[in-house]
């Protein structure tokens, strides 16, 4: 659902407003509530994140956060205007060394920075053109992978930085990672046998 509001707002102005249940986003002058997330695609989400932070949190390499409010300028000179994005990936994921810090070493609650590796479900009534625009934002802001996972369908786009974008959809495939989560081994029928669970 898009809101309008009477005047366009600035992203400032934006992260000021209280937050909404489901989340809202800001694009580029623009509130966009996210649905409200259903069976499907709750599972996945649910033993996605723990199945990344069992390999790559121990050594320290990277965490996996679950609906995480990423704020960052669309990279315009308008951004300070009404550009830029403040979106909320179902999962996130960040570099060790690049997760925002409290002075006590805690992570911070503010991420002002595009996520490592950006994983997006599907929902039922959701655009994947709204999706993709959000995934393409993160990739031309230092996002090494993104990943569209689409439940009904059971297969998963990924995208890159530097090629073209690749899709998977046969049972036994290994889905591709990052290369700092390289120890993550998924497939496509094991990422979809949660379903089944």
């Amino acid at each position: 659902m898009v809101q309008i509001p009477a005047k366009p707002l600035t992203l400032e102005e934006f992260l000021k407003l209280p937050e909404t249940e489901p989340a809202s986003e800001y694009i580029d002058g623009r509130i966009v509530q996210k649905p409200m997330p259903q069976g499907e695609h709750s599972v996945i989400q649910t033993e996605l994140a723990p199945a990344i932070n069992l390999v790559v949190k121990p050594k320290k390499i990277a965490r996996a956060f679950s609906e995480l409010r990423c704020t960052y300028p669309s990279g315009s000179r308008a951004s300070h205007v009404y550009g830029g994005r403040s979106i909320v990936p179902d999962i996130s994921v960040f570099l060790w060394d690049r997760i925002p810090r409290k002075e006590n070493g805690g992570v911070a609650n503010i991420f002002s920075i595009a996520p490592d590796w950006t994983i997006k479900i599907l929902s039922p009534e959701q655009s994947q053109t709204k999706v993709t625009k959000n995934i393409l934002h993160c990739l031309k802001h230092g996002t090494q992978m993104g990943w569209l996972i689409d439940p009904q369908e059971q297969s998963v786009f990924v995208y890159l930085p530097d090629r073209a974008t690749t899709f998977y959809d046969e049972p036994g495939t290994s889905l591709p990672v990052p290369e700092f989560a390289k120890d993550v081994h998924l497939t496509v029928d094991g990422l979809f046998t949660w379903l089944l669970e």
